[in-house]
């Protein structure tokens, strides 16, 4: 791995145990959304280590019980670890508004992606971006109530 990868996978940690942190410690008045969008705790198993792992993410798209997720680490040509944690080991816990929901996770098939993608661009233009950032096809994921 590139010393540019690991600095940034480094900073996204970072980023997001200080989000978290803040969240917490606030009850959830502060950052409890970014850049319009719901911010999510996603908690998984670990793929190698299998131990919990837990990220803040945003969900674009929430369709009651169903919540979408945007793999796009910033268009970083890699997919984020939570992703690859979650294809292993699907079923997760997410925290959305305070509310922990039991959920299972999974690709979204290209059909869904096809309908999904221009709500989730319309949700945060960036995504665009970061899909043009890079070669590889950004998943999203639903996850659906276990």
């Amino acid at each position: 791995m590139s010393l540019q990868h690991r600095l940034a996978d480094i900073s996204l940690k970072a980023m997001s145990q200080a989000h978290r942190a803040i969240l917490h410690a606030t009850g959830g008045r502060v950052l409890g959304s970014a850049f319009g969008m719901p911010a999510v705790e996603l908690q998984t198993v670990g793929r190698r280590s299998g131990l919990p792992r837990t990220t803040m993410l945003t969900a674009p798209v929430i369709d009651g019980d169903r919540i979408v997720l945007v793999a796009s680490k910033g268009g970083d040509d890699r997919n984020p670890d939570w992703y690859r944690n979650l294809m292993a080991h699907p079923e997760a816990e997410l925290t959305v508004r305070g509310e922990h929901r039991l959920v299972r996770a999974r690709r979204a098939s290209p059909q869904e992606k096809a309908e999904l993608w221009p709500r989730v661009v319309a949700a945060y233009r960036g995504y665009a971006g970061y899909q043009r950032r890079t070669e590889r096809d950004i998943p999203l994921v639903i996850c659906e109530p276990r």
